[in-house]
């Protein structure tokens, strides 16, 4: 299972929001691209970013911030977050993103999430974020009444590459995971789920590790990282673990 540290960025600056709210933010840095230089030196081998402002207008918000993310580490990066067209989904991978994260244009134009995977295989992920197992939308501010599970299987046929679920109560709340909404979202679909929301210590990592058999193959983890109540290095060691005694 990857541990997968985040970068969310608000008018260029990492910060972490409570439930999604942007009123509710903390700022950790000011220097995004420093941030995931050390991400990428504690063990991190995939890095999630969020265009927060983008998630809310709709269109990028923070390219430069984002290019110079890139430009400052090897790893991968992923990146959601206002992403509603082709061409922006073309720019970004042209800036030299890894994947593109596609949520709310997925519950409302699903025929362009279809088309970007069949335009750019294996780079599109969908983020589907959820309340009370219904999707939320807009940057969260909009619950529809779609099932979390009945998106998640008509974007598996359009050949997704992966699911990132995430659980708003959750989120930034320091709460722990929603395991059993995430176990049963990845028992329900054959592609992989990353887990978001709640993450809180390295024993939330651990509780993980025990539905990764589920298909739960990733973690999203930010504001634990960033007060220092997980370390992202033991978390990175400790689900590396299962891997070392299986083979």
């Amino acid at each position: 299972m990857l541990v997968i540290p985040a970068i969310d960025l608000k008018e260029g600056r990492c910060v972490r929001l409570e439930q999604g709210l942007m009123e509710r933010d903390t700022v950790y840095s000011d220097d995004p691209a420093g941030q995931a230089r050390i991400w990428q030196e504690q063990g991190g081998e995939l890095l999630h970013i969020v265009d927060l402002d983008g998630a809310f207008a709709g269109v990028p918000r923070n390219r430069e911030a984002i290019r110079a993310i890139v430009e400052a580490i090897s790893i991968p990066t992923e990146l959601g977050g206002g992403i509603r067209d082709l061409a922006t989904i073309e720019a970004y991978l042209e800036l030299g993103v890894g994947r593109v994260i596609l949520g709310t244009v997925a519950k409302e134009n699903p025929a362009l999430v279809a088309e970007a995977c069949r335009l750019f295989p294996s780079r599109i992920v969908v983020g589907i974020d959820a309340r009370d197992g219904l999707v939320a939308v807009r940057g969260w501010a909009d619950v529809t009444e779609k099932l979390a599970l009945d998106l998640a299987r008509e974007m598996e046929n359009f050949g997704v590459e992966a699911i990132i679920y995430t659980d708003i109560a959750r989120d930034g709340m320091m709460g722990g995971p929603n395991l059993e909404a995430t176990r049963a979202l990845a028992e329900a679909i054959r592609i992989p789920v990353i887990a978001s929301g709640g993450v809180s210590c390295l024993e939330d990592i651990r509780q993980l590790l025990t539905i990764e058999a589920s298909g739960v193959t990733g973690v999203i983890t930010g504001k634990a990282l960033y007060n220092g109540s997980l370390d992202l290095r033991e978390a990175v060691a400790l689900a590396k673990q299962p891997r070392q005694a299986a083979g």
